[in-house]
């Protein structure tokens, strides 16, 4: 039994290898760069809509309400990065139903990666909002001695993602596993719908938790107001 889809190679020459890991991403990525290509082109302004098109205002609409609620003011700046997080891990989970795919998500090596683009991405919107000393400044809050805490709790909250959606996502596939080699077909089918629920509901805490971070790094102090004489 494979735990993760790095074990299984397709092609290795010398150190390089190609395993189910880079395959599986570097498909899901082509086939959401292809779908979004096909069904952005021939965008209507009017009443009269494709199905496809409706489909996409529906998850573009409910993740900038998302983004909103959690506090980023400007939902459109971050659409691009948090709504390509929410798809990649959403459909690497729903891609699971296709026989012989492993969702890239249950391999360390693709969370790691996922929660490293956070951990540049927080700060680099924290910079946009606030300019470079203003940030900088805000590891230091409320006092200088705070600055090792907050550059652990970096760190920290990084490894917490990767760790938490790799976690969830192998479980998942090896329980799948197991059922489909002592159990007789039906339990594998409920459970891969079982699995394909908790792949949603990662995707969306992955999503949520980076817009967290987000607006932690983008918000400004307020101004300070001098006292009525």
């Amino acid at each position: 039994m494979r735990l993760t889809p790095d074990a299984w190679i397709f092609w290795q020459y010398g150190f390089i290898k190609l395993n189910a890991t880079i395959l599986f991403t570097w498909a899901l990525m082509a086939v959401l760069v292809l779908g979004a290509a096909l069904i952005t082109r021939r965008l209507a302004t009017g009443h009269e809509r494709s199905r496809w098109q409706n489909l996409l205002e529906i998850v573009v609409t409910a993740i900038m309400g998302q983004i909103k609620d959690v506090g980023l003011q400007n939902p459109r700046r971050y659409l691009s990065f948090l709504g390509t997080l929410f798809l990649f891990v959403a459909a690497a989970a729903l891609a699971t139903v296709i026989p012989g795919f492993e969702p890239p998500t249950a391999s360390l090596s693709t969370t790691v990666a996922l929660a490293l683009c956070v951990l540049v991405a927080v700060p680099l919107f924290g910079i946009s909002s606030q300019g470079l000393l203003a940030y900088l400044k805000s590891y230091m809050q409320p006092t200088p001695i705070m600055l090792p805490f907050n550059l652990i709790s970096e760190v920290s909250r990084t490894l917490a993602l990767a760790v938490r959606l790799f976690g969830n996502m192998m479980s998942g596939a090896m329980i799948i596993a197991i059922l489909l080699s002592i159990t007789p077909f039906v339990f594998p089918i409920v459970m891969t719908l079982l699995g394909l629920l908790t792949g949603m509901v990662q995707a969306y805490i992955f999503t949520i938790l980076a817009a967290v971070y987000i607006a932690a790094a983008t918000r400004t102090s307020p101004p300070l107001t001098k006292p009525e004489a």
